[in-house]
């Protein structure tokens, strides 16, 4: 079996060109970013059409890496379409569900907390103010996802000193190593 197409799925905003997915994006053979109609004014259910989309164009061979509203979506992907995929990496999960959450993020809340139907690891900041660290550690749990604390480092983007973050691009080829 050929290995995953990577997919990387940005949060609301796109990531910039000094973000770590944008860096990361050369970088890894057979990667793509899955580009979404309105990355301003977030709408779930047409992102997860798009990533249905592009799961099927690979027929399910791929690995997807979500930061952020990214990463939320795939909870909603998976209840939409419970495929098999080789797996996720679960970045800097957005709490849409908690007070104050940037209105043009339309439609992911509630968040679905079924165990996703693939193996995945969520990677979260101990000090993420888009999501506490309890709540990403319930997020895990519910989604039957390893969870991976890095620390105090904010929501692990470019504001928080994430550019290149070759720590995070080992850990996704440690991932798609066991796939």
């Amino acid at each position: 079996m050929k290995p995953p197409v990577v997919l990387l799925l940005p949060g609301l905003h796109n990531s910039g060109p000094q973000h770590w997915q944008t860096l990361w994006q050369p970088q890894i053979a057979n990667c793509e970013r899955v580009e979404q109609r309105d990355f301003d004014h977030a709408v779930c259910s047409e992102w997860v059409e798009t990533i249905e989309a592009a799961v099927e164009r690979h027929h399910g061979n791929v690995f997807l890496v979500g930061h952020s509203c990214g990463t939320t979506v795939i909870p909603h992907w998976a209840a939409r379409y419970p495929r098999r995929i080789a797996g996720a990496m679960l970045v800097a999960p957005s709490d849409t569900e908690m007070e104050g959450f940037p209105p043009e993020a339309e439609g992911f809340a509630p968040i679905p907390l079924a165990p996703l139907p693939f193996p995945a690891t969520v990677v979260a900041s101990s000090n993420d103010f888009y999501c506490r660290i309890r709540r990403a550690k319930f997020l895990a749990n519910a989604w039957d996802a390893k969870l991976v604390e890095i620390g105090p480092h904010g929501h692990i983007n470019t504001d928080a000193g994430f550019g290149p973050w070759p720590g995070g691009l080992e850990m996704l080829q440690k991932l798609l190593a066991k796939v």
